[in-house]
């Protein structure tokens, strides 16, 4: 092994179907944990060398869940996201779903991002990175936002060399001028310190041919199958998905879905899905307006794959290890021994699901993941029918 012999295992997943791309593990095996780190997965490991021993038998085990688009710079400042009650507390929505790494994308800027640091990612168990919004005051409304003097690409990229650990890229969007300072802007602050530049949709006077050609191999655009009046969908009146859309992907350029309140319409995503246009990534864009709606939680996004007719390997790939690569974070999205224990056990229940996009249209699905367990940093964060408890005996 690679990883340094431990004393004791501290928990020991027993009998799960692992599921680790990485490392090409898609079968039935054993995971040890000590230390918080992934000590050893194996077809076979002791019990007796394990302090807790959790049968984790019908479910699958997989890295944690890596969510490249959230907003959890949450506050108490009315009608925004920057430091606002729009953003969520992480912890209150991400561990239940098996998310053990959020990327919040944007809401804070170089003037606000160590405050968001302070306030919300050293506070979090949830693992918190972002994406630094090119706008000074991040997603702090108008005209804030818009101010063309507050977007500053010395000083993002000096607040991103300082914080490189959590910051993983640069975000434009909800800039509503024609200038195309913004984006220029946001590109080079990218280009100088070689992250991905993510870019959402909120930019109107920008056509979506125009984005994608200033994109690179391996920046990201969100919101990529969502039918809106401000940008053009990627699938034309014939259900056919744009020949310059499709010259992006094959260039590299990375689609996340992103479903929010409004991201994500079925009538786009299906033909894309049946023309080898396929998500990234699984970006939420967890917010308050989209957990209650047809987004739910991550689970849910990835749920509709299922349904839509993605293969279960593919679908879990998109949730781990090709969102961990996105951001540049190979040290995450795997269950390599030494690497970080975090782990989410899903199960995969069978039944009767239905399942909304953003225009209030349903599918329907045979099957739905659910979060049994998930363990952040080697321990147990979340549990929902108590499988790592002790079973209570009457005395």
């Amino acid at each position: 092994m690679s990883f340094a012999h431990a004393q004791q295992i501290d928990i020991l997943l027993k009998g799960g179907h692992v599921f680790d791309p990485k490392n090409q593990i898609d079968t039935v095996m054993d995971v040890a944990i000590a230390d918080g780190r992934i000590y050893h997965v194996a077809p076979h490991i002791s019990e007796n060398e394990a302090d807790k021993v959790i049968d984790v038998k019908g479910f699958y085990v997989c890295p944690g869940l890596i969510d490249i688009h959230t907003h959890v710079f949450v506050g108490s400042k009315m009608n925004q996201f920057a430091d606002g009650i729009y953003s969520l507390s992480p912890d209150d929505f991400t561990l239940k779903a098996g998310v053990t790494t959020v990327v919040d994308a944007g809401t804070s800027g170089w003037k606000n991002f160590p405050k968001f640091k302070e306030q919300v990612i050293d506070q979090s168990k949830t693992r918190v990175l972002a994406f630094l919004n090119i706008a000074g005051p991040g997603m702090s409304g108008n005209p804030e936002q818009q101010l063309l003097d507050e977007m500053d690409v010395k000083k993002t990229v000096a607040m991103m060399q300082r914080y490189s650990e959590i910051i993983v890229g640069v975000k434009i969007g909800h800039y509503e001028g024609e200038s195309w300072i913004p984006f220029e802007r946001a590109l080079a602050a990218a280009k100088q310190v070689d992250k991905p530049l993510f870019v959402e949709c909120h930019l109107p006077q920008y056509a979506l041919e125009d984005q994608l050609e200033q994109m690179r191999p391996g920046d990201i655009i969100t919101h990529a199958f969502e039918r809106v009046d401000e940008r053009m969908s990627v699938i034309d009146d014939q259900d056919k998905v744009r020949p310059f859309v499709m010259a992006a992907k094959e260039r590299g350029v990375l689609f996340d879905l992103g479903h929010g309140g409004a991201g994500f319409w079925f009538s786009e995503a299906m033909p894309a899905l049946e023309q080898d246009l396929w998500p990234n990534s699984f970006g939420t864009d967890l917010h308050r307006f989209s957990m209650n709606a047809g987004m739910k939680d991550m689970l849910n996004v990835m749920s509709k794959y299922l349904s839509m007719g993605m293969p279960t390997d593919e679908v879990l790939l998109r949730a781990t290890w090709k969102p961990a690569k996105s951001i540049q974070r190979d040290d995450l999205g795997h269950l390599t021994e030494g690497s970080v224990a975090d782990i989410a056990v899903l199960s995969l229940r069978e039944g009767k699901f239905g399942f909304v996009d953003a225009g209030g249209n349903r599918i329907m699905g045979k099957q739905k993941f659910e979060a049994e367990l998930t363990i952040r940093e080697g321990k147990i964060a979340w549990d929902l029918n108590g499988i790592s408890a002790q079973i209570f005996t009457e005395k």
